[in-house]
């Protein structure tokens, strides 16, 4: 039992420790983040289902896994992201809000992989991968003129991914893996108390409720009454990741890889700072419970991998991403706070990439790729939470083989965005209108281990 109770401990422990140095860009695709291996880093993860040159392609394809020895990776990527707002708001009274454009809401952060790779005989391989498959931070000043709308957006995962691969022949190898994926997240916000408190007393007294009256707001000035919200809630769900890889020659590889939606259930607290009297006997802006459902994304790959001679290789890659069935953002408050609906509509997207490897010698690999990485959020549904557009990678890296059996890998990628146009409208959180200028660049190495 006290053993039992040891491991259940370590692995919280392991679970805080990555949460704690991971933070992730808001201006990745949607927030799916593909820095998964530092080796294809250099390539623009084209050719991501088929290369199978280490253990990453646990997470790209688990049949890769028939192509490697035991081995073992642990990577890390820093993601240095640049949002900047110019425009201009209204509060939910219509007057323009006050404060300035909320400063630079990007930031630094680090995206950690670990993935272990081993033969087990007959033709069967197993492994298990630890990643972070989503995320997002975004975090404006506390007194811009979009604090109705977003100051702080926080989203963290982490994804476990047991394997097993099998080497039907010399030409089929197909992979299986399980998802066991923790998200938490967090939202704040502020609230224009002196604009909302006459009619939603209004709208009470109507409905008959005792004290609702709206002559109890005078004095509450918009802009002059803000209160505080935050949101925070966390869980633990499953899914599935299936690969095929196909070599019909020793020089051509093709992948196929598929892995499955997750739906988040989350659970957790909302909590309110600086709010009016009013309204709370009424079970407004109140501590309370919360719930909210995120269904995460299927994806789907096809990547092909060819050796032209010994020294050079090139590779492809189009991947499927189901953004579409994340069609709203709906928090729901065990209080009798109204459900928090923001509409997203997002976009099922492709990504389409390619790239080359250049072998100078048995030691010294240079990589480069580049990227067209589209954006499922349209310019009617951008908010400030999450202001993502379309990217074009520029992505270099290089591999070196310290001995026989230790490598190690670095790949630079910056991302070119399209400046994303901002029309959030909301009748309780005012409009916010205006441009962004943004930019994204990403550093990621490895350390890559035959044992």
């Amino acid at each position: 039992m006290r053993r039992l109770k040891a491991n259940t401990l370590s692995f919280h422990l392991l679970i805080a420790g990555i949460l704690t140095i991971y933070t992730a860009s808001g201006m990745a695709s949607g927030f799916a983040l593909i820095e998964q291996s530092a080796s294809q880093q250099g390539n623009a993860f084209a050719g991501g289902s088929a290369v199978a040159n280490d253990a990453s392609t646990i997470y790209f394809n688990p049949a890769g896994m028939t192509r490697l020895k035991r081995q073992a990776v642990v990577g890390a990527h820093l993601i240095i992201t640049s949002a900047k707002f110019d425009g201009s708001g209204t509060d939910p009274a219509g007057f323009p809000t006050s404060g300035g454009n909320g400063g630079d809401a990007g930031g630094n952060g680090v995206v950690p992989n670990l993935y272990f790779s081993t033969p087990l005989g007959d033709g069967l391989f197993a492994g298990i991968g630890i990643n972070v498959p989503f995320g997002l931070s975004t975090k404006y000043d506390g007194n811009w003129k979009g604090r109705y709308q977003a100051i702080e957006s926080e989203v963290k995962t982490i994804n476990i991914n047991p394997s097993l691969a099998y080497k039907v022949n010399n030409h089929f190898s197909v992979g299986v893996g399980i998802s066991l994926q923790y998200i938490d997240a967090k939202l704040t916000q502020n609230i224009d108390q002196g604009s909302l408190c006459v009619p939603t007393l209004a709208q009470l007294q109507a409905l008959g409720a005792p004290g609702a009256d709206p002559a109890n707001c005078t004095g509450l000035v918009p802009q002059g009454s803000d209160g505080f919200a935050k949101v925070e809630g966390d869980n633990w769900a499953g899914g599935f990741n299936l690969g095929l890889l196909y070599e019909p020659t020793n020089s051509t590889r093709i992948g196929l890889a598929y892995r499955s939606k997750v739906n988040q259930q989350l659970t957790g607290k909302a909590r309110f700072k600086n709010t009016i009297p009013q309204l709370s006997p009424f079970g407004l802006f109140v501590k309370t419970g919360i719930s909210a459902d995120i269904n995460l994304p299927q994806t789907a790959s096809l990547s092909i991998y060819h050796d032209v001679n010994t020294r050079w290789s090139v590779m492809a890659d189009a991947t499927w991403t189901g953004w579409d069935n994340f069609d709203e953002l709906r928090i729901k408050f065990d209080s009798n706070q109204p459900d928090t609906v923001v509409d997203e509509n997002w976009n099922d997207v492709w990504r389409y990439s390619l790239g080359v490897d250049f072998r100078v010698n048995s030691a010294w690999t240079l990589r480069a790729g580049t990227a067209f990485d589209k954006s499922p959020i349209s310019d009617s549904n951008r908010t400030a939470r999450i202001p993502g557009e379309d990217r074009i990678w520029a992505s270099a890296g290089v591999g070196y083989q310290m001995t026989q059996s230790i490598g190690i890998d670095v790949g630079y990628s910056h991302l070119f965005i399209d400046d994303p146009k901002l029309r959030e409208n909301s009748p309780t959180t005012g409009t916010l209108t205006g441009d962004y200028k943004a930019d994204v660049n990403i550093i990621s190495a490895q350390l890559v281990w035959d044992i």
